[in-house]
């Protein structure tokens, strides 16, 4: 039986659904937006997260309301069918993407519903033992790139790992201060970033000398051009894919076959696209690990429990959201993270 077999016939009753606001400041110099649905059927409620990236998105879908229609007695699979037929934008989103990270709040909120309303938690419908969470931490270095942000976190959290995303003014002094640290387990070049706060150019000259620098560490979405490709010959079996990862077809598409890959549920879009794609990946024996998305809300969650019982081993950039804000407060929980599902639905550390 498939993985999405086990959860596709579950019933869902929806009667209504709301929409709530989140807003917070990230490392990444950026304010981030996010938008809660709530769910609510049968005295049960279900929660999920968009993480669309655009703030007029978000503006456009909390002044609009919750208009869907979405009302009615459900499965899961024919609740993802009708989720799949609607526009749930009520004006044109600023990137097509985006459609996916909508698509998925609904149908995690759904998820997490069904599963309250059937008594039942997601580790039991599908027969998995959550696992502690190995994670990392993803940041930039600022502007200029400094050390400054990996210090201030080591000082607090010594047994903290990062996944850095490398810009073409990181200099060989701040590039030995990293390795100096022995703390990076992932390097990201954002190779298909057009358009956003994060863009990085392929740069030959940047993949060389960190490739060399850190030669364990995880190479996720390089640029692949004539000269880039000749730097990172040799390093294929490190090099992972991201962004251009939103389905089966994308990861048969990649130009060789990878020895892990980043499985974010919200660029899957839909619930049978994610776990059959969690499907392929393990037929194949191709592994996987965790991304987030800047989730401030029940998102977060989510993708910690997904990455406890598909994948908690690897470098998961799923660390809890106080270590990505620009002043980490104390306190936060160390890697691994203990497993905490809650006694019914797709809610962790509830």
């Amino acid at each position: 039986m498939s993985t999405h077999a086990r959860l596709s016939g579950l019933p869902v009753q929806i009667d209504s659904y709301d929409l709530a606001p989140l807003e917070r400041d990230v490392s990444s110099e950026f304010t981030r937006h996010t938008t809660v649905i709530r769910m609510s059927g049968g005295g049960h409620e279900g929660v999920g997260e968009d993480v669309t990236y655009d703030a007029l998105d978000h503006v456009a879908l909390q002044d609009a309301g919750p208009i869907l229609p979405l009302a009615g007695t459900w499965t899961l699979g024919s609740f993802g069918a009708r989720i799949a037929e609607l526009d749930l934008f009520p004006a044109e989103p600023v990137r097509e993407v985006s459609r996916l990270y909508r698509r998925w709040a609904y149908e995690s909120a759904a998820l997490d519903l069904a599963l309250r309303q059937a008594s039942k938690s997601l580790a039991e419908a599908l027969g998995r033992d959550p696992r502690p969470v190995t994670f990392v931490v993803s940041l930039r270095l600022g502007k200029p790139a400094t050390l400054d942000p990996v210090r201030r976190r080591l000082d607090a959290y010594p047994n903290l790992r990062f996944k850095l995303d490398p810009t073409s003014d990181w200099t060989d002094e701040l590039i030995a201060a990293l390795v100096e640290t022995a703390a990076i387990d992932s390097v990201d070049f954002k190779g298909f970033y057009k358009g956003t706060v994060v863009d990085q150019p392929p740069d030959p000259d940047l993949y060389r000398r960190v490739v060399t620098a850190f030669p364990d560490a995880w190479i996720e979405d390089p640029a692949l051009t004539d000269e880039t490709r000749a730097v990172l010959a040799g390093t294929e079996d490190r090099i992972t894919w991201d962004a251009p990862i939103h389905s089966i077809a994308d990861i048969e598409a990649l130009p060789f076959p990878p020895k892990m890959v980043n499985v974010k549920p919200s660029r899957f879009g839909g619930l049978e696209a994610l776990l059959d794609a969690y499907d392929y990946l393990a037929e194949r024996g191709i592994g996987a690990y965790g991304g987030g998305q800047f989730e401030l809300g029940p998102g977060r969650g989510h993708i910690q429990y997904l990455a406890s019982l598909f994948h908690p081993d690897t470098p998961n950039d799923v660390a809890p959201t106080g270590y990505n804000v620009p002043d980490t407060p104390p306190g936060l929980p160390s890697s691994p993270l203990p497993p905490q599902p809650s006694e019914t639905g797709f809610r962790w550390g509830e």
